[in-house]
């Protein structure tokens, strides 16, 4: 099992949005703004990202369930925040509170599960089927 994973560890990233994380590029719409999958991802990677330091070698962590809100739209070339907090810890399971934000603002916010695994036992479930 890990080792110390307590509620109220954060980690917060920055970056900022390509050409790449457009909706008319995820298919998610047509304008040239930051997605709503590429701001879940931008979530999730800093959920991961805020616990990696906490697990034992050959563990990670999988996403399972996202629930958030996107709010308003960001432009290509801005700089974008995301805060992930870890709420709760029962065994494996990890639940963070998300919240994403650009230069002028809270664009995105909820909730994002995760779930500790052995990394080599989870893929190979994956090739017994």
């Amino acid at each position: 099992m890990s080792k110390i994973l307590v509620p109220g560890i954060r980690l917060t990233t920055s970056r900022t949005v390509g050409d790449s994380d457009t909706a008319a590029v995820y298919g998610s719409g047509l304008l040239d703004v930051f997605s709503t999958p590429a701001m879940i991802a931008f979530m999730e990677q800093t959920a991961m990202k805020a616990v990696e330091t906490c697990l034992n070698p050959g563990e990670g962590t999988v996403g399972t369930e996202v629930n958030v809100r996107h709010l308003k739209a960001t432009p290509v070339g801005m700089t974008i925040t995301c805060t992930a907090t870890l709420m709760e810890v029962n065994d494996k399971r990890l639940l963070f509170h998300v919240e994403a934000s650009d230069e002028t603002g809270k664009i995105g916010e909820g909730r994002h599960e995760r779930f500790i695994i052995d990394n080599k036992k989870f893929m190979e479930k994956l090739r017994e089927v």
